[in-house]
């Protein structure tokens, strides 16, 4: 089993930015993809961004490409996602995920999430 905290999340004006962070913890011997994905209200949860294992490719969802970045440390068993130029359509709550694929585009694809936490872009 491996549990995953977030962290970071907040409030902030439309074009700050906001750093999250995902703590891996249980057996992280294990190579992992992560990835992060949101959910709005009302709305389906959607894939953010992926990263594989060794950190050498990543996937972003379309409407954050070129504002997030995601990236990882694997001696601090740590993913995060560096979030720029945040627009009020990015609100949602960011939920942390891990896979034993080589990469995760699809939430069905995922097997450890964390809670959530939340990133509320005011205009």
């Amino acid at each position: 089993q491996v549990q995953l905290v977030e962290s970071g999340g907040g409030l902030v004006q439309a074009g700050g930015s906001l750093r999250l962070s995902c703590g891996a913890s249980g057996r992280t011997s294990s190579r992992l993809a992560m990835g992060w994905f949101r959910q709005a209200p009302g709305k389906e949860r959607e894939f953010v961004a992926t990263i594989t294992w060794r950190g050498e490719n990543t996937r972003y969802a379309n409407s954050v490409k070129g504002r997030f970045t995601i990236s990882r440390d694997n001696a601090q068993n740590t993913v995060y996602l560096q979030m720029n130029g945040l627009k009020p359509e990015d609100t949602a709550v960011y939920f942390c995920a891990a896979t034993r694929l080589w990469v995760g585009l699809q939430e069905s694809e995922y097997d450890y999430w964390g809670q959530g936490t939340q990133v509320t872009v005011s205009p």
